[in-house]
């Protein structure tokens, strides 16, 4: 893998680079308009004047706009410095939120919430590039960790503040909190990280090459799987913990934010041991979903056991995210950027194609701890997806 030699000695020891920090900070502001709008959805609803399903669209619009942004911008700005692309792709985040906020109508915000997921899929994509530029390969997955644990700390504190700060301001003042952040974040990247160049002149030759590997693509598999597993439970935890554990209305964000902390903790864990044992994660950490999927399905009525089951479940789903990264910058050494970016797609990816999954069964009549089953499931597929990508890998290497 190409190291920055300006970047590298400063995280070959100790404590990663400043600039690491950083890109996990402008994740965290941005990321957290992700997690915002589900929180205000019924009040966005009532002031625009469309009903809660269309409203949902909003999200939708977003998740639509990472899927497909990164690959994209990842080819267009091959030849820009990822200093400049890493603004540039804050700035229009920035602009797209305000502009859809100020004008405040539904065509308005459709629009920009589809082009604030085209820039945040590509500063996404950039970011995790970058960050592993900045440190030696050996260290590669945890910087990728500390990076996406801005989005976790955006679904434990960004997301929460922001959905109490619309209620106590209007809608709107969560999303204007989002932009100042992004703002002040794109001026601290522009002026705080060093730049970043690869050792080999940009190529898309040499990008597209890249992907026609087929182990990538059992890593994008195992990242649309694995997400897909644990998000299909957390986004029905508020359903399952009412119906069924009887948890008090009062109690439900709480829990829900115990998922978020096992989330960080995971990528915490996971950064730690994925670059010398990145297939023992991904295989760990599908097998921990199983197992808290299983249980939570079990014994859903019983709030002792659902409680601490919901944050190892955050645990075991995001000790994943740094090997995936991992292994993806390891497969496309010598041409990261697009190969990260279409990592960041089959993550998202996985979010997206969650409310497909849950909503056959629950309109049949399934109970809601069906959800729980079929991440188990997805989970277990991962795991045999991540064996086939390790033989083959040991049988390339032989």
């Amino acid at each position: 893998m190409n190291v920055d030699t300006a970047a590298a000695p400063s995280g070959a020891r100790g404590r990663l680079p400043l600039g690491v920090y950083l890109l996990a900070f402008s994740l965290f502001a941005m990321g957290s308009a992700e997690f915002l709008l589900a929180g205000v959805l019924p009040a966005v609803a009532t002031d625009i004047q469309v009903d809660l399903a269309t409203a949902g669209g909003l999200i939708s619009a977003f998740a639509v706009g990472v899927v497909i942004g990164g690959p994209p911008f990842a080819v267009i700005s091959l030849g820009w410095p990822r200093r400049t692309a890493l603004v540039v792709t804050q700035l229009l985040f920035a602009a797209c939120i305000a502009t859809g906020v100020a004008i405040g109508s539904y065509p308005a915000l459709l629009v920009t919430r589809f082009a604030a997921g085209l820039a945040y899929a590509g500063f996404f994509a950039v970011a995790a590039v970058t960050a592993v530029s900045l440190v030696p390969a050996d260290r590669a997955a945890r910087a990728s960790g500390v990076v996406v644990s801005g989005l976790g700390l955006a679904m434990v504190l960004g997301g929460p503040a922001g959905t109490l700060i619309g209620y106590r301001t209007g809608w709107e003042g969560g999303f204007w909190l989002v932009v100042a952040l992004t703002v002040v974040a794109a001026a601290a990247v522009s002026v705080a990280l060093p730049a970043t160049t690869g050792g080999r002149a940009p190529s898309i030759g040499r990008e597209l090459a890249a992907m026609r590997r087929s182990n990538l693509w059992l890593v994008y598999a195992a990242t649309l799987l694995s997400t897909a597993a644990y998000m299909i439970t957390f986004n029905y935890l508020a359903e399952l913990l009412t119906r069924v554990t009887r948890i008090p209305q009062v109690w439900i964000a709480f829990v829900l934010v115990l998922f978020g902390v096992g989330a960080y903790l995971g990528l915490a864990v996971g950064g730690r041991i994925a670059d010398r044992r990145p297939h023992l994660a991904m295989v760990g950490g599908s097998a921990g979903i199983v197992g808290c999927s299983v249980l939570i399905a079990v014994l859903a009525e019983h709030a002792l056991a659902v409680v601490p089951l919901v944050l190892l479940l955050g645990v075991a789903g995001f000790v994943l995210n740094p090997a995936v990264y991992g292994r993806v910058f390891r497969i496309a050494a010598d041409a990261p950027t697009l190969a990260g970016a279409t990592t960041v797609s089959a993550f998202q990816l996985g979010i997206s194609l969650v409310p497909l999954m849950a909503a056959v069964p629950l309109h049949a009549g399934a109970p809601v701890t069906t959800v729980a089953w079929i991440g188990a499931g997805l989970a277990a597929i991962t795991i045999a997806v991540v064996l086939v990508e390790r033989a083959t890998a040991r049988g390339a290497a032989r």
